[in-house]
């Protein structure tokens, strides 16, 4: 950790972090809870009587759903940026997965997006051919990344703006013998 004199500043730290959150997520986590206990009840304390193949499935849906659900919408309550002096990383969810990392090197350029979920077909990890990869968990401001292959790669992200100038300075190329 460096000491800066007050009112010192440097051109940017080490490391940039930002984040973006949406809470109502929680509640479809909550459903998905809701049908993994519902499962559990069903085969803890069921008293049905039409045979054990439906009760079997009504088990393994309800089970099934609450998980893919819960866990599904846990992965993107929130995600997280990180821009190093090399590597931008992306984390989503509380355990940072999935994740993914892009050398700094393969970015041709940096710009802020306005990003809506019905645009790219809801929250979560997306793809769409002419839009490419994002990373959205709400709407709002996000990062546009342009990669030398072509492709773009979108992060939902407060304070999207900073983000930008952050990665457009270490874009720049520095100067042999410079100082960084």
């Amino acid at each position: 950790m460096r000491d800066h004199p007050q009112g010192e500043s440097t051109p940017h730290s080490d490391v940039w972090t930002g984040r973006a959150t949406n809470r109502y997520q929680w509640l479809l986590a909550l459903v998905g809870a809701a049908c993994l206990a519902l499962g559990i009840e069903l085969a803890v304390d069921s008293a049905w009587t039409s045979g054990i193949a439906p009760l079997a499935m009504a088990v393994v849906g309800c089970i099934a759903a609450g998980l893919l659900v819960l866990f599904g919408t846990l992965a993107f309550v929130h995600v997280a940026l990180r821009v190093d002096e090399e590597h931008l990383e992306v984390r989503c969810g509380h355990m940072g997965l999935p994740r993914r990392r892009i050398p700094l090197s393969l970015v041709a350029g940096a710009e802020v997006a306005h990003v809506t979920p019905r645009h790219w077909g809801g929250w979560g990890y997306r793809w769409r051919p002419e839009k490419g990869t994002a990373v959205v968990v709400r709407r709002g401001e996000g990062v546009r990344l342009s990669l030398w292959d072509g492709h773009t790669f979108t992060i939902t992200v407060d304070d999207a703006e900073a983000a930008v100038q952050i990665i457009r300075d270490r874009l720049r190329p520095r100067t042999p013998g410079a100082a960084h």
